[in-house]
């Protein structure tokens, strides 16, 4: 990987106000971290760094790290952070790095070409592991690693060990039987089987209250019988009472003594 530069300021002021005031006015606050020196506090111009990362597919590149009043360093950027609403950029963090020692990062796979499942199998493609850990010299970063995914059919599958690495240079840590793409098979329509209930939603609605069966129906008794049934009731009912009515008056003469 060929280093780029990037510029930047000393920084006195920290806190969230001065923060706050350095970003007001076009600037970045940023720390550049170092095994063999304190963290240094540094600003960098917005619109210089914004400019120098477009077009630039990864954050992860090695930089020539040119801080005012300092001896520039080779360095890597360790993480971005970006306001969550208008993902503007609100701090930078650095990584100083020695060109003779071996480092792990996390470098992006890149997809290339249309598979055969999607184009004509009609499968959609699943990508699952968008980067994966290496470990190199700092001179030996790839920006990228290319994945060429144009024979893919439905059902199959790239893992880690299908990524094409210099092996006399770089040494993949992420394990190779990690799937990386693969090519799902399309979702089929399913087909929903009509219901009792929407079969029988556009018959007439169901009556839940009891129906007098009528009469010639089965189970209907007739109207004469009905009403004789009645009387005959009420007349048992009429019956009963006198007999009441009759063994008390009986039962108060046997109790009642006899006039001499």
């Amino acid at each position: 990987m060929k280093a780029v530069a990037l510029k930047a300021e000393p920084r006195i002021l920290q806190g969230k106000q001065s923060a706050g005031r350095l970003r007001r006015s076009g600037s970045v606050p940023g720390v550049v971290y170092g095994a063999e020196h304190k963290p240094q506090l540094v600003q960098l111009n917005e619109h210089d760094l914004v400019q120098f990362l477009k077009g630039r597919s990864s954050e992860h590149f090695l930089l020539d790290l040119e801080v005012t009043g300092c001896s520039p360093c080779k360095a890597l950027i360790k993480e971005i952070q970006r306001h969550a609403v208008s993902h503007r950029i609100v701090h930078v963090d650095l990584n100083a790095i020695s060109m003779t020692s071996k480092l792990r990062i996390e470098v992006p796979v890149k997809l290339v070409g249309e598979p055969v499942g999607v184009a004509q199998q009609g499968g959609v493609v699943d990508h699952m592991m968008r980067s994966i850990l290496v470990e190199c010299l700092p001179s030996d970063i790839p920006e990228q690693f290319l994945l060429d995914i144009a024979s893919l059919n439905v059902g199959e599958r790239y893992t880690v060990a299908n990524i094409v690495v210099d092996k006399a240079k770089i040494t993949v840590l992420s394990a190779s039987d990690i799937s990386v793409v693969a090519v799902a098979a399309p979702r089929a329509e399913e087909e929903v089987a009509p219901t009792a209930a929407a079969a029988a939603a556009g018959a007439e609605p169901e009556v839940l209250t009891a129906k007098k069966p009528e009469e010639g129906e089965e189970g209907a008794a007739p109207a004469g019988k009905e009403a004789a049934g009645k009387d005959a009731g009420k007349k048992e009912a009429g019956k009963a009472a006198p007999e009441k009515g009759g063994a008390d008056a009986a039962k108060k003469g046997a109790e009642a003594p006899k006039k001499k």
